[in-house]
């Protein structure tokens, strides 16, 4: 049983940056698809950033291409998402997932684990 736990979420001006933890335990990040979801208020789920086991390439969604990096450390067992030029329409919940057989990225349905997210605030 894999356990994700986020961390560096938090209230930040818009153009400031954040960068996300996802630690895992159970289970080694690097032998698992990894991805980054979050959810505001009222809205769906939707993916962020994910990090395929297989091939380590990366993958991100229009919402955060050119300001997101996914990153892993193995030593830390950890996954990251690096948030540059937050914009407040990026304030959500961001959670953490990973999954063996995850087969399309960017969808949610594959993922056998998740967090219990972290809140990220974006003021204008």
């Amino acid at each position: 049983q894999v356990q994700l736990v986020e961390s560096g979420g938090g209230l930040v001006q818009a153009g400031g940056a954040l960068t996300l933890s996802c630690a895992a335990s159970g289970g080694t990040v690097s032998l698992y698809t990894m991805g980054w979801f979050r959810q505001a208020p009222g809205k769906e789920r939707e993916f962020v950033s994910g990090l395929t086991w297989s091939s380590g390439s990366p993958y991100y969604a229009d919402n955060g291409k050119g300001r997101f990096t996914i990153f892993t450390s193995v030593a830390q067992n950890t996954v990251y998402l690096q948030m540059n030029s937050l914009k407040p329409e990026d304030t959500a919940v961001y959670f953490c997932a990973a999954g063996r057989n995850v087969r399309i990225v960017p969808s949610s349905v594959g993922y056998e684990y998740w967090g219990q997210g972290t809140q990220v605030t974006v003021s204008s």
